[in-house]
């Protein structure tokens, strides 16, 4: 589980405008970095277009998840990730920006210009949500939970493996009580028939 991208882009007219977005692009080679880099802002900006106000939407492009959420003022957020990155964390995250966003730059600020704001606060996401289980109570707990349940699974089968091992150990001794009455009755006749003097 992977996170790669998380950017603000204004989508109100086409094309849509790159606001503010941080990348991760540690996983792949310093000579890819760029193209890929410059994939990620194009295809964000193509699903930002896309993506109606109050509209949330996934969608898969090659080994990515572009998770959308687009807001009535005239901004969208995008998260790219991998395959298996949990889309309800993804949109957590992307409500929770784009709440921090509007709060902190009124439309005023950004509507009538280009140009991209800084926002820090993207690179401490990017780096904290890399673990979804971290992030995210429900997943905590339902990774501990997960954690407790093979944990009682082993415990069950080391008892049920316990259990046969006595099954056999009273099957042993059942036989080893029959052998030693039947060594006692022939004992018995062998001593029988002869008298010692």
């Amino acid at each position: 589980m992977k996170l790669l991208y998380i950017g603000i882009l204004k989508n109100e007219a086409k094309p849509a405008v790159e606001l503010a977005a941080e990348r991760d692009l540690s996983s792949y080679s310093r000579f890819t970095r760029t193209s890929v880099g410059e994939f990620m802002s194009l295809f964000s900006k193509t699903v930002a277009e896309r993506t109606r106000p109050g509209q949330r939407q996934d969608v898969e492009e090659q080994s990515y998840t572009f998770h959308a959420y687009a807001r009535s003022e005239g901004v969208a957020g995008i998260i790219i990730s991998d395959h298996e990155y949990p889309a309800l964390v993804a949109h957590q995250l992307l409500g929770k920006v784009m709440d921090e966003f509007i709060s902190k730059f009124p439309r005023s600020s950004w509507a009538n210009s280009d140009a991209g704001v800084t926002m820090p606060e993207l690179k401490e996401y990017i780096a904290k949500y890399q673990d979804p289980a971290n992030a995210d109570g429900i997943m905590k707990i339902q990774k501990e939970l997960d954690e407790t349940k093979i944990v009682l699974h082993k415990t069950i089968e080391s008892v049920l493996e316990r259990g046969e091992k006595i099954d056999s150990l009273v099957a042993k001794s059942d036989g080893l009580s029959a052998q030693s009455k039947m060594f006692y009755t022939q004992a018995k006749k062998q001593n029988s028939c002869c008298v010692v003097m």
